[in-house]
This record gives C-alpha cells, structure tokens and sequence, in this order.
C-alpha cells in the first residue's frame, strides 16, 4: 500500500507520522509537500533517504492546496503502479495503526473511508464543541445535497483500490482546498464504486497549526451544489457497506 500524505509547516509531526506508518511491512510512503517554509520538505528527504524504497518525497510547486497536492500524489501513485492507495494528514489527527484496518476492509469494496461517525457515536478527541458541531452540519449538509450515503464525507483518512481511483476525473477536479474531499467522493459514487467505512479515532493536531479558513469554509458549502448542477443527485443503491 502505498500512502500518500500532503505536508505543508509539518515538520513537528512528520518524523512520527512516518515511523508509524512503517511499523506496517506492507507499507511505503509518498510525502507531497507544499513547499512548507519550515523546512518539512528537507526533512521529507531525510527520511528518504533513512528508508529507501519506502519513502518518496514529491516537491510541489505553484498554486497551494490540499486538493492540488492531492490530485498531484494520487496522480504520481497511480502512474507508479501502486494497486492499493491510502490518503491520510500527516498532522497525528489520522493514526496509523488503522491502516491494516483500512488495507483489510478492501478486499470487500474499492474505497474505504475511516470513519468518525459510525453507529451514533462521534470518534473524535480534544475537539471543542463548535468545531464538533460544524462538522457533524458539515456531513449532514453534504449528505442532504449529493445523496451520498457514507456518514463521514469529509474524512481525509481514506483507502483506495487503483481500479476505482484511475478511473477518477482527477485532472478536472474543480476544487483546490477541503471541498476536494466530498468531490471525490461524488465522482466514485457515480462510477458506481464499493464505499465502505470503518471506525478511527480522530485526535486533534498536537504541534503545528490547523489550515482551515473561512474561505475554505464558504468553498465546501458551495460545492456540493456545483458537483450536483455538474451531474445530479448521487443514485443510493443502498446503505453503505461496512468493513
């Protein structure tokens, strides 16, 4: 599996992050970094070259985002032959030990969220109650307006089989920032994907500051409407597979 991480001001929690993820043999890592001005991106090549074969570093450069260097790592995984991706932040909020977890549920479905709202309960740590209560909104908002069915729409913490992401319009992605990940969402759904979910523990960023704005705010509210004038209300077959 191959795990593709955005970094932009992560160097605090790279170090970690990585050895977490390579306590796992079925593991490598490719770290996208958004030219951080704190020096994550040297950093990144350290570790490359502490593992190598297992960490790979891609340097982005112009526009900034979380999108872009998404659209540009998931592009770089597929292109590498990599059959299983995995998305996930590199703050600490996403822990690795979930990652067998997430490789096992897809033997059973092409994309498999890690999920913070399954069964009634809500799996998250340290948040306050505002930031608990906008995105539980946030979910519901964009579940009211696609018709998607898995109940996190906004994890970032996410596995893929490469038959269903190659087949992703990643090059026309419309948005650069958060709203990204709903988009994606919507577009393997009408190509008829297996979504899954299954439980994680999300903790709260411990060193470093988070990248959500107000504009990244008002983005992700508009989206869902453009994504269904784009192509209509996602079709449920039913509920959502649980891994």
């Amino acid at each position: 599996m191959l795990v593709v991480m955005p970094t932009y001001n992560e160097r605090a929690n790279l170090e970690p992050v990585v050895a977490g993820i390579l306590v796992h043999p079925f593991t490598r890592v490719l770290i996208v970094d958004d030219g951080s001005p704190d020096g994550t991106g040297a950093l990144a090549d350290e570790l490359a070259v502490l593992h190598p074969g297992r960490v790979e570093v891609m340097h982005r450069t112009g526009p900034r985002g979380l999108g872009l260097s998404y659209i540009d790592g998931l592009r770089h995984a597929i292109a590498g032959g990599a059959e299983t991706i995995c998305q996930m932040d590199a703050d600490l909020s996403h822990d690795p030990a979930a990652l067998p977890q997430l490789s096992a549920a897809l033997q059973h479905h092409d994309l498999v969220i890690g999920s913070r709202y399954l069964n009634g309960a809500i799996s998250v740590v340290n948040w306050p109650l505002h930031r608990i209560m906008l995105s539980a909104f946030a979910n519901r908002y964009i579940r009211a307006v696609t018709g998607l069915a898995p109940r996190d729409c906004t994890s970032a913490y996410r596995a893929w089989r490469r038959s269903l992401l190659a087949r992703l319009p990643l090059q026309h992605a419309r948005t650069s920032g958060y709203a990204f990940l709903p988009e994606m969402l919507v577009e393997a759904a009408r190509l008829g994907g297996r979504i899954g979910e299954v439980p994680i523990l999300f903790v709260e960023r411990r060193a470093g500051v988070s990248k959500l704005s107000l504009p990244v705010l008002l983005e992700s509210l508009l989206v869902p409407w453009q994504l269904v004038l784009r192509g209509g209300r996602v079709r449920r077959p039913g509920r959502p597979h649980r891994g």
